[in-house]
Parts: C-alpha cells; sequence; structure tokens
C-alpha cells in the first residue's frame, strides 16, 4: 500500500541530509512534502535552513525531560498532531526508545556513514578510515530498537584512498548520503517493498 507523503524530519545539527531532502522535493525528484522539521538543540544550524524553506520547526530540547521515554512521548505528540506518515533521522544525535519506533512501525529511517553493518555508532567514516578499509560508504536503513541494525534500504560505497584523512573521506561520504536519502525516502514512500526476516525487498514491477 502507498502511504502518505508527509515527512517529518527530525535534525540536532547544520542539517545537510535536510537540505538534501529539500532540494530533492523542490525539484519534483522525491514526491513529498516536509511537514515539520524537529530539533532537539534550539541553536542547531538546520533549523535555519528549514525556516528559509518555508517549513515549520519545533524545538524540543530533551533536556527538559525526565526520561527518554518521557522526551520521545513529546516527539510522538508533535508528529501525530501534524499527521506524518514517515520519519526521517537526518543527524538526529539520539537514540530512540520503542516509544517513538512502536508509533512509527517501520516508518522511521536513518542515514549512517558506514557501509552497514560494518562501524555502527559514532563516525563511522572515521571507524572506517582507522580500520583500513578500502571502501566506505552510506546507508540508508529503517530504524528498529537496536543501535544501526535495522533493515538496509538502500547504500553507496565510497573507495577509500591511500591520501585520504578522516575528513576527506567524511566529506566524500556525505556526497553520497546526499544523493541515497532522498532516493531511499522516496523508495520507501512508494510501497511495494516487504521485510522479510531483516532484509528490505522490493516487489519486482509488473510487466
Amino acid at each position: 500500500m502507498i502511504m502518505g507523503r508527509r515527512l517529518g524530519v527530525l535534525i540536532s545539527g547544520r542539517g545537510s541530509n535536510l537540505q538534501a531532502i529539500i532540494d530533492a522535493v523542490a525539484d519534483g525528484r522525491l514526491d513529498a512534502s516536509i511537514a515539520v522539521v524537529v530539533c532537539n538543540k534550539p541553536n542547531a544550524g538546520g533549523l535555519e535552513r528549514a525556516t528559509a524553506a518555508g517549513i515549520e520547526t519545533a524545538v524540543i530540547e530533551h533536556t527538559a525531560f525526565a526520561s527518554r521515554e518521557a522526551y520521545d512521548a513529546a516527539l510522538v505528540e508533535t508528529l501525530r498532531q501534524r499527521e506524518i506518515d514517515l520519519v526521517c533521522l537526518a543527524g538526529f544525535m539520539r537514540l530512540l526508545s520503542p516509544v517513538l519506533i512502536d508509533a512509527f512501525p517501520n516508518r522511521i529511517l536513518n542515514i549512517h556513514p558506514s557501509l552497514l553493518p560494518a562501524f555502527p555508532g559514532l563516525h563511522g567514516q572515521t571507524q572506517a578510515w582507522e580500520y583500513g578499509t578500502k571502501v566506505a560508504g552510506a546507508t540508508v536503513h529503517i530504524v528498529t530498537p537496536e543501535l544501526d541494525a535495522g533493515p538496509i534500504v538502500m547504500q553507496a560505497t565510497v573507495p577509500v584512498e591511500d591520501d585520504d584523512t578522516p575528513d576527506t573521506l567524511a566529506a566524500r561520504v556525505l556526497v553520497e548520503e546526499h544523493r541515497i536519502y532522498p532516493e531511499a525516502i522516496g523508495i520507501v514512500l512508494a510501497g511495494g517493498w516487504r521485510i522479510e526476516g531483516r532484509r528490505f525487498l522490493r516487489q519486482p514491477t509488473a510487466p
């Protein structure tokens, strides 16, 4: 079934992946609308990006809540009030509790800067560089309670050059993040997919 196309984007920082989604919507590559951008930090640069694009913003500071669950309940209320169909994490530096995940089952996406399941957690690009891998990349996955372990929707690879630094590698990975995240969002919104085990499978197109 094709779901609605109202996105809620959660951010904590500069919002470069948010900007990639904004641009994809604006130029017609992504048939969706961003109904709200929610941030847990009042001074995050991504809020300015959203405001410049005419998108509603909401600042919900996690420090004002006694528990992760209480904070996530506030997020759920904010998103449901705006009839959000798909939640997109774009540099949202918070672990999600079951309160939020269960409210949007298989409807929360995250972009991670490594080829999962390798190098979950923070600074995936630096982890790959330090480990000495020859290929790094980015992953869009459905969010589950386990950290960076949900079904993979899309991945992109980036070669690790001998003269790379963590910063130069991260910059090239970021280019791929910006490319694949809007595309993966479109795939999920279009429907015609299923999850078997932990595999994200797209239905074959009828002839």
